[in-house]
């Protein structure tokens, strides 16, 4: 699998990554976290991501491969100690969270620790940051970043403080091409795309989707009507993800799933390299002139 280096960081990252996320809310049995996980490494993918809010998901990763840690760069979030939605930025509160988050992982040093939609005016105060720097010198992590989108993703970059930013990228999800990620590339700062494939919120047809969450992407994808949506599930899926993939500065794509075939299925897709340039333009041009003031990135 393609690997590219994740800005000032010495890292190099699989194009494609894990994300923790549905196996902690959706409960995923430990045996079957096991087998996707242990696939997911065979088959090249080198970086896994999680918080400490994503319920069981750091047990669950920490049970599964912690006997593999020197394989992959394991990236972690912080902010949210009692559970999403609830967040606490006091400094003790998060150097709490950060070392809950190593015992989780079975891991003495995460690769990254990354503030969890933290807004701009807590990063301004400056004390979260220089929580994540003091856990950067206790040997917690080797790197810190920022996870966010809009507004509060621009001053994390521009506060010069962060290594990475993880933000929302995708079909449905085009603010940060614009307001976030020039300036990203222009200061070598490492970018993980969340949310690469806008949950295919298309799949569910004229059926809003069940999952409440992908409910923006699914009314943003009705009125761009990308004519590839009307196809194969798998194809557009591939298109999806090649999208992201072949943004500007984009470094690896974060996807999250429950089913283990997904690793190989998402890899293969990736062998076909980067979208042509004709298609992801004729994209871009249809979020321009589509999109509206309302279509922010979205958490």
């Amino acid at each position: 699998m393609e690997k590219r280096k994740l800005g000032k960081t010495d890292m190099q990252v699989s194009a494609l990554g894990f994300g923790g996320s549905e196996i902690g809310y959706q409960s995923v049995a430990p045996s079957t976290v096991k087998k996707m996980l242990n696939s997911a490494l065979d088959a090249g993918v080198n970086v896994i991501d999680t918080a400490e809010c994503y319920v069981s998901s750091e047990e669950l990763i920490g049970q599964a491969v912690a006997g593999r840690r020197k394989e992959y760069y394991l990236f972690t979030k912080c902010g949210h100690f009692a559970g999403w939605g609830q967040p606490d930025w006091r400094p003790p509160s998060l150097l709490k969270s950060i070392e809950r988050s190593l015992r989780r992982l079975k891991t003495d040093c995460v690769d990254l620790i990354q503030l969890h939609s933290c807004s701009e005016e807590e990063l301004k105060k400056g004390d979260v940051i220089e929580a994540l720097k003091r856990a950067r010198e206790r040997g917690h992590t080797r790197y810190i970043g920022y996870s966010g989108d809009g507004r509060d993703a621009l001053y994390a970059i521009e506060c010069g403080e962060f290594d990475t930013l993880q933000t929302s990228v995708s079909l449905a999800d085009q603010e940060a091409l614009e307001l976030t990620l020039p300036l990203a590339r222009e200061r070598n700062i490492g970018v993980i795309a969340k949310r690469p494939i806008a949950n295919a919120a298309w799949k569910s047809g004229d059926r809003k989707p069940a999952d409440s969450y992908a409910h923006p992407y699914w009314e943003r994808l009705r009125k761009l009507n990308y004519d590839f949506l009307h196809g194969e599930l798998s194809e557009s899926i591939a298109v999806a993800l090649r999208f992201t993939l072949s943004v500007p500065g984009v470094h690896t794509a974060i996807v999250g799933t429950t089913k283990p075939e997904r690793i190989h299925e998402n890899a293969a897709i990736l062998e076909a390299g980067p979208l042509p340039k004709d298609l992801f333009e004729k994209i871009r041009s249809r979020w321009r002139e589509v999109a509206d003031d309302a279509w922010v990135g979205e958490t």
